[in-house]
């Protein structure tokens, strides 16, 4: 049986590789299904003020909450699976659960971003990447904004001619 580990954060782009592994399992249902979600820790401020139980609790219903789109796309398709939460560094929660559920590999929908945006910026999908020895299957998303293929590398231009202004 192949394990398959899905990081899912209930955005349109996870959903891809949910639907993906729906696919696949359709045609062979020899895999055995696992969710994650990854919550981010709160700042030691928050810490300070809150019991560990209270934010326990509101990470397990921001999960929750976060994990519903693809629970619903796997309950509709009658396909059994595993849900799994964690606190931590995403890239780095995403690669120990795949070696401690010995993952066959890892599906993970993403999305369409421009070449120049994906060199600027460090996606959770590129820190997997580096940071598993496991294999990453990953599903792009929908076609990148008009903000993201005009908007930002603009933005970065007008930065960096800024910087060559102060230079001067």
């Amino acid at each position: 049986m192949s394990r398959v580990l899905i990081p899912s954060d209930g955005s349109p782009d996870s959903l891809h590789g949910v639907r993906h592994v729906v696919s696949e399992f359709m045609k062979n249902r020899n895999l055995q299904i696992h969710v994650l979600n990854v919550q981010p820790p709160f700042s030691k401020h928050v810490s300070d003020f809150t019991s560990r139980r209270d934010r326990m609790a509101l990470h397990q219903e921001q999960a929750e909450k976060a994990l519903e789109p693809a629970r619903q796309a796997l309950d509709r398709s009658g396909i059994p699976y595993t849900v799994h939460t964690e606190v931590g560094d995403k890239a780095d929660c995403i690669a120990d659960m795949a070696r401690r559920l010995r993952c066959d590999r890892i599906v993970m929908g993403t999305a369409r971003k421009s070449s120049l945006i994906r060199w600027v910026e460090d996606s959770v999908t590129n820190q997997v990447i580096e940071r598993t020895t496991v294999p990453v299957e990953v599903i792009a998303g929908d076609a990148a904004s008009n903000l993201e293929r005009v908007g930002i590398p603009a933005g970065v231009g007008a930065g960096l001619l800024v910087l060559g202004m102060a230079a001067d």
